[in-house]
């Protein structure tokens, strides 16, 4: 069975409320992410794998795309654990990203 990741889809799946605004924003993010059907599954999978580290995937209020972020009173180890999963995960699954250098934060723009 193949599921596909909806914008409702990635909403719930990221703790979203459902609604027209976030809809929107969701689907914008779909949009200009560059082959996001091929990995949409992961990113459900990376942000569940990050809520550990205090770090989440969402949806970003400053550009279309998603963002993966960790928040910053984090200490040094889960800080460096964060970016070191986001790159494996960016390896493995051929994801383009855009690190922020002022954040602990990345903005996810697609297939390579």
């Amino acid at each position: 069975m193949k599921l596909d990741v909806t914008a409702e889809v990635i909403l719930s799946q990221l703790g979203y409320s459902n609604n027209d605004s976030s809809l929107k924003q969701a689907q914008r993010a779909i949009d200009v992410t560059k082959g996001y059907e091929k990995f949409a599954k992961q990113i459900i999978t990376l942000n569940d794998h990050l809520k550990k580290m205090n770090a989440y995937v969402g949806l970003s209020n400053k550009t279309d795309f998603f963002k993966i972020k960790c928040d910053e009173n984090d200490s040094a180890e889960i800080l460096e654990e964060f970016h070191e999963e986001v790159s494996h995960w960016a390896d493995k699954y051929h994801v383009k990203l855009e690190k922020s250098d002022k954040k602990h934060l990345y903005y996810i723009l697609g297939s390579i």
